[in-house]
């Protein structure tokens, strides 16, 4: 049986760069983007540890108040919220479409798979052209339980009725890596510029740099 491929969607497949003018035009600098998406993470984290939950977008706002804060900068209501909705608007890494493709016509079942809210993610895939290659689209926020709690990989395997082991998560990040190989899913690194795995936890079965390179080493394990 071919393993279910779990698509994580920010950074991994949509191109979180595309943010970096509108962190130009209000901080200065867009290397911000990289703290603020920092922040975000954390403060995700925050509420996994704690059990206290909020939704994806939530914390994203309140992310980047905090770094507007570090920063001493005001931002008007009107400017957050032009920056917040063009994450819905980011455009896929360049070798997405081809290869999320490549993977349909050998066979595989396909699902994205974030700590978003469906109705976000619905709308960054369809907004980046690539939606109609998912067989579904999954959301932790089913489970009240951000990635990497195993809750939300235990939901995405139910969602096809399989076992953990029976699927795969393909991300471009360690931690989301890490939560689900310990939740018993297999996994793909896909380590993009600036991202590695960290040496603390179990390592993926496959790595490439880019995910031509994680399609390629994924349909020849199944042969």
């Amino acid at each position: 049986m071919k393993k279910i491929c779990l698509f994580d969607v920010n950074e991994t497949l949509l191109d979180l760069r595309a943010l970096d003018p509108e962190f130009e035009r209000l901080f200065g600098n867009a290397a911000v983007r990289k703290e603020w998406f920092g922040q975000f993470i954390q403060s995700a984290f925050v509420s996994v540890i704690t059990d206290t939950y909020q939704p994806f977008g939530v914390i994203g706002s309140a992310a980047f108040d905090m770094i507007a804060e570090r920063y001493d900068i005001t931002i008007s209501e009107e400017d957050k919220k032009t920056l917040l909705s063009k994450i819905t608007q980011l455009p896929p890494h360049p070798e997405v479409a081809e290869n999320l493709a490549r993977l349909k016509q050998n066979g595989y079942t396909l699902a994205a798979f974030t700590n978003s809210t469906a109705a976000v993610a619905q709308m960054q895939l369809e907004n980046a052209g690539i939606v109609q290659f998912f067989d579904k689209v999954l959301s932790a926020d089913t489970v009240k339980r951000l990635k990497p709690a195993k809750e939300a990989y235990e939901m995405a395997a139910r969602a096809f009725n399989v076992e953990t082991k029976n699927t795969r998560l393909i991300a471009a990040h360690a931690w989301d890596i890490a939560g689900a190989l310990r939740a018993g899913c297999s996994g793909a690194f896909i380590a993009r510029p600036g991202m590695v795995l960290d040496p603390l936890y179990q390592q993926p079965e496959i790595i490439g740099k880019d995910l031509r390179e994680v399609v390629d080493a994924i349909i020849e394990q199944d042969r």
